[in-house]
């Protein structure tokens, strides 16, 4: 008999716990949705820029600054645009493009670059960072793309970014500028630029992509991208950025300081 009214006791204080966790959990979503949440707040209080007339008067001036902005790394074919990106990460687009014209002309299709020797790879990339891997890397995309998509590219964001070495950043230039998508990709530069100008103010980069989409219309997002990777290159450098020369430097948040 005690026994069964102590399970009865401990029965009652868990339902009692399980009760106030459920009225925690309903009282944050309420929040959440009434945008009254912590992260609602935080989110809103980041704004630069007032309204979208402000973001488009910034992306009007910055899309007129470089009209010509497009993708730098040299590629005749989507395959060839992939091996080119996943070459790119934390090396220059000039480095890249030394490089490749011998590459490609050795590896037309996936199904040559499947049979390849990695030393062989390794030799025709070395200058570049991190080539080990990156050779690697290509191989292993030779491979996949053999076994697993018929030879051909995936036309597919998240079939993309199971080949290896491909993130999240080459899978949106692959959709942009290789299927013709509107995606946007962040890298170090549009990272930088976007949130210093004031476009967004995040922490990561996933957040910085998905803030940049929702301030971005849809049909500017590809072009965004390398418009803001040439302000970054030209303009907006990690030192030393030239403000005194900078088309936005009037409206810019850096430069307000």
């Amino acid at each position: 008999m005690i026994t069964q009214l102590n399970e009865g006791i401990q029965c009652l204080k868990m339902y009692y716990a399980y009760t106030i966790i459920i009225k925690v959990c309903i009282k944050s979503i309420i929040e959440v949705i009434n945008g009254k949440g912590k992260n609602m707040k935080k989110r809103i209080s980041k704004k630069y820029f007032k309204n979208s007339d402000e973001v488009k008067t910034v992306l009007d001036t910055l899309e007129a600054a470089y009209p010509d902005a497009d993708c730098a790394l040299h590629h005749d074919s989507i395959f060839h645009l992939l091996l080119a990106v996943v070459l790119s990460a934390q090396t220059t687009d000039a480095s890249v493009n030394k490089v490749t014209p011998k590459l490609f002309r050795t590896y037309e299709e996936p199904s040559q670059l499947a049979k390849a020797n990695i030393t062989d790879v390794e030799d025709m990339i070395k200058t570049l960072g991190l080539y080990k891997n990156k050779a690697k890397s290509l191989v292993g995309i030779g491979k996949m793309l053999c076994e697993s998509y018929g030879g051909e590219v995936p036309h597919d964001f998240v079939e993309l970014q199971k080949l290896p070495g491909v993130g999240r950043k080459t899978a949106n230039v692959v959709m942009s500028v290789g299927f013709g998508e509107p995606h946007i990709a962040v890298d170090t530069h549009v990272f930088r630029v976007s949130n210093r100008i004031g476009l967004v103010t995040e922490e990561d980069v996933l957040k910085t992509e998905k803030a940049l989409m929702e301030i971005i219309p849809e049909n500017r997002w590809s072009h965004m991208h390398h418009v803001l990777i040439f302000h970054g290159r030209q303009c907006c450098t990690a030192r030393n950025p030239k403000c005194d020369e900078c088309c936005i430097g009037d409206v810019c948040r850096y430069n307000q300081k």
